[in-house]
């Protein structure tokens, strides 16, 4: 839609002054962007961070773990790739993948589950305190979206690198990915660090909510607050109801 258009083309040039802050401030911002298969993460990110400085711009997306980093503490991988003073970074999936594909698929044990519960707010509570700004991000559709999305991936020759086996089982565990989705939100949405929920079932309207929301949590100069009107509908805190009623289960 032609509205739609010109609202992301006015979030293009706010996204441009947040950057500037975050240089000339050295701010060290990291958005954590979680969700179903086919949510559109990549989608997402490839919008946000369109206009973006590539030097102090950057998206980690890491892989499978190696041997070597299957030995190391949990985390550790992960803490390399933080943002220094001046960055903005964008994880594709974090260290919250224990909670999500590692516990509905199995590749972790149940007391490595528990023992994630109880590290992670002590370290998101580390980088709040060195002075990280973290934005966490869950994308939730729906069933049939799921699934339609999916279809769509395995006959576009252009995606098939998207193609793997979790996303093969993710229609099969629906109901095991929906509750280990509650759980996470539930158990990890600190006061220092909260979830929210994006509505994604619609990209282009996803792809400007989540931006409007992000930027009226870092405060800039000349910063344009009628623009930034983040509506409640498609993005909203990872409270207990919002849990229960909002989120497509």
């Amino acid at each position: 839609m032609k509205e739609n258009k010109e609202i992301l083309n006015a979030l293009y040039v706010e996204l441009v002054k947040f950057q500037k802050e975050v240089i000339n401030s050295g701010l060290k911002v990291l958005v954590i962007l979680e969700g179903r298969d086919a949510a559109g993460k990549d989608g997402t990110i490839k919008t946000i961070t369109k206009h973006l400085s590539p030097r102090e711009t950057k998206v980690v997306a890491l892989s499978k773990p190696s041997d070597r980093q299957m030995r190391e503490w949990y985390f550790q991988r992960y803490v390399y790739h933080l943002p220094i003073s001046g960055e903005f970074v964008i994880f594709n999936r974090s260290w919250y993948n224990r909670l999500g594909v590692e516990k509905v698929m199995g590749f972790c044990s149940d007391r490595e589950y528990e023992t994630f519960f109880r590290e992670v707010e002590l370290f998101e509570q580390m980088l709040v305190d060195a002075g990280f700004i973290i934005l966490k991000y869950y994308l939730d559709i729906s069933n049939d979206e799921q699934k339609k999305r999916l279809a769509e991936r395995r006959n576009d020759p252009l995606k098939q690198w998207k193609i793997s086996d979790i996303d093969a089982a993710a229609q099969k565990h629906w109901k095991d990915y929906s509750k280990a989705r509650n759980a996470m939100l539930e158990r990890t949405s600190f006061n220092h660090s909260p979830w929210f929920v994006v509505d994604a079932e619609n990209k282009e309207k996803a792809h400007i909510g989540l931006i409007e929301h992000l930027l009226s949590e870092v405060k800039y100069p000349k910063r344009d607050k009628h623009l930034l009107k983040a509506a409640d509908d498609l993005v909203y805190p990872a409270t207990a109801n919002n849990i229960l009623d909002k989120l497509y289960q």
